[in-house]
């Protein structure tokens, strides 16, 4: 559940530059009237159905997944929380690639088209995998026999389902949003903007519900109904989703692909490197920059990359002012994008670890299963369902803060107030290290409790403790999010170029990817170092024998080091642009150089 305010703030920017540039482009070159008659709202429903079905689809294999690895596989909780990490960062890494692709080369409605069939395809895997009891080990035997582990082919099967649901992923949620915003892109239409609007909302409002319904109706199916009904629903559901999208083909405005900022980036380096051996020019002139900007200096920080834009000879200028060939000339524009990018990577990396408690899931479901929860004597939440009070605290958090509190606040003080972007990524940082003590201490009780009602050797216990007391981790992971993931992407925005914002968009989903990796790093190396002869592993599958209270104080201890390294890098970094990010958006000119794409992981846990 990540970013849906990333998404909302970078498609309100390109949507809104995108208009900027039709309509200068309009003067040239007349709208041909087949065009004008395709998009707008009927095209809606289909858009919005086709991200709404793979949302529920997608979220709801997620939560039950450690048992399905466990219980169906064989697989111990290290192993199968190890796997999950991969493949959440497949599915966090896969959407900038997928943005890249439609951006580049394919278009949004191409890469959305082939993202919803290799979902369907990747659903489909994975229900035949619980349909088809020799894709599968067998049953443990009762006896006392040891369980016999999976074959290759049947593990590299189950990896590929997961694999091809990532390549979904990958083609739907970057372009989605973007894509619909692009049916509203005409400019015959005097109520553009509260159409748009309207879209905007309705594409939020379908994302939340379909995440609720995932993390309660889909997981409450595989719990009541097994396996076979629990992913077959899915596949049906995304097999609807490539059918709805498709059968709206011929009322979507498809436009033509454009050049890509990654490029530009990757120019400035390979540019620099060429000339690393070329002296500083003595002349302002003597440094290329876009036509009609006027003089423009590079910065001396980062100074070596300046060599990139030099110019060496008149023949690297062509008589428009364009680069003769851009891999050997590039723009002080370029490589001030690039310099701003670098500036800002050490604070990104700050919230990697925030992302890395955010990313467990295997050990509170499994604490979760372990305690009471019942709401009436006939009827009990999910396991894996609880997740879901996280996304709950997350929307209900941002709203009191941004209708309460706020305008409250700035009420009493008689002038407007609001904290720096920068301050609430460290503010989510501090909250997610609460998070990890208290999921530490409410775990020593849990295991405590078990112990003395004589569970030590039966995970499968039940402990006389309510698993509500797990609402309040959850909570506060929500908090943190909504403090760290919206504070860091506001600050991205505020601190890159505006023509970086699907950058901007993209840096906190590739955040989520990397820790990832460095969650199942910790996991491994937890687990290989904390057991031996004698020594239960912290991180057991035997969730009365293990410590999973010292996995979690652990991390949290990272994260308070984190939250130094955090004021540490905010220190080196200097003051930050204290801008308001919506008036930004909306403030666009006509000269603003338009985004290339949305880069964006799609998953729902911003505002």
């Amino acid at each position: 559940m990540e970013q849906e305010m990333t998404e909302l703030l970078s498609l309100d920017q390109s949507t809104k530059m995108e208009d900027s540039e039709k309509q200068t482009s309009s003067h040239s070159s007349p709208i041909p009237i087949k065009s004008r008659k395709k998009g707008g709202l009927i095209t809606m429903p289909f858009i919005i159905a086709n991200e709404a079905l793979e949302k529920v689809a997608s979220y709801g294999l997620l939560p039950n997944m450690t048992f399905y690895l466990m219980r169906e596989y064989g697989m111990e909780v290290t192993g199968a929380q190890s796997l999950l990490f991969y493949w959440s960062a497949a599915t966090n890494f896969l959407p900038l690639v997928g943005a890249f692709v439609a951006d580049s080369y394919l278009g949004r409605f191409a890469v959305i088209g082939l993202g919803s069939i290799f979902s369907f395809l990747g659903t489909t895997v994975l229900w035949l995998t619980a349909m088809i009891p020799k894709v599968r080990p067998p049953p443990c035997n009762q006896l006392g026999q040891a369980c016999k582990s999976a074959t290759t082919s049947q593990y590299v099967l189950l990896v590929f389902s997961f694999l091809l649901m990532s390549i979904g992923a990958g083609g739907i949620r970057p372009c989605s949003l973007a894509f619909g915003a692009n049916q509203f892109d005409k400019g015959d239409n005097p109520n553009k903007q509260m159409v748009l609007e309207s879209f905007f909302a309705w594409y939020y409002t379908s994302s939340i519900v379909s995440v609720l319904i995932a993390l309660t109706g889909i997981v409450y199916i595989q719990v009541k109904l097994g396996w076979k009904i629990g992913f077959g629903i899915p596949a049906i559901l995304m097999f609807l989703s490539a059918l709805l999208f498709f059968l709206a083909s011929p009322f979507y405005i498809k436009q033509k692909v454009q050049s890509n900022l990654f490029a530009s980036l990757i120019q400035v380096i390979v540019v620099a490197y060429k000339n690393r051996k070329l002296p500083y020019p003595n002349h302002n002139s003597d440094y290329h920059h876009k036509n009609g900007s006027g003089p423009q200096v590079p910065t001396e920080k980062l100074r070596f990359l300046n060599k990139a834009c030099i110019i060496k000879s008149p023949e690297d200028v062509k008589p428009n002012g364009v680069a003769a060939n851009p891999w050997n000339l590039c723009t002080v524009e370029q490589v001030e994008e690039l310099k701003a990018l670098i500036r800002v990577m050490p604070l990104w990396s700050t919230g990697i670890m925030l992302s890395v408690n955010l990313s467990q899931s295997s050990f509170p479901l499994l604490q979760a299963q372990s305690m009471d929860r019942h709401l009436t004597k006939g009827f009990q939440i999910p396991a894996a369902s609880f997740g879901m009070f996280l996304m709950i605290a997350l929307t209900l958090w941002v709203f009191l803060y941004d209708r309460v509190i706020l305008p409250f606040a700035s009420k009493i003080k008689g002038r407007p107030v609001r904290l720096k972007p920068i301050v609430r990524m460290g503010i989510g940082i501090f909250v997610s290290c609460m998070s990890m003590l208290v999921s530490g201490i409410v775990e020593h009780v849990r295991r405590r409790r078990a112990i003395n009602q004589g569970l030590l050797n039966n995970p499968q216990g039940i402990v006389e403790m309510s698993a509500m007391w797990l609402i309040l981790q959850n909570s506060l992971n929500g908090i943190a999010e909504a403090f760290n993931a919206i504070g860091s992407t506001e600050f991205y925005y505020s601190e890159l170029p505006r023509s970086m914002s699907s950058i901007a968009s993209a840096l906190f989903g590739l955040g989520m990817a990397v820790a990832n990796l460095l969650a199942s790093v910790i996991l491994k190396a937890v687990d290989k170092y904390t057991k031996g002869e004698g020594k239960e592993s912290w991180v057991s599958s035997s969730i009365n024998k293990g410590h999973y209270e010292y996995y979690y104080w652990l991390l949290a201890v990272l994260t308070a080091f984190n939250l130094l390294y955090f004021v540490a890098c905010c220190w080196a970094y200097g003051p930050s642009a204290d801008i308001d990010i919506t008036k930004r958006m909306l403030d666009v000119s006509d000269d603003d150089e338009l985004p290339k794409e949305n880069i964006s992981r799609a998953d729902l846990n911003s505002r």
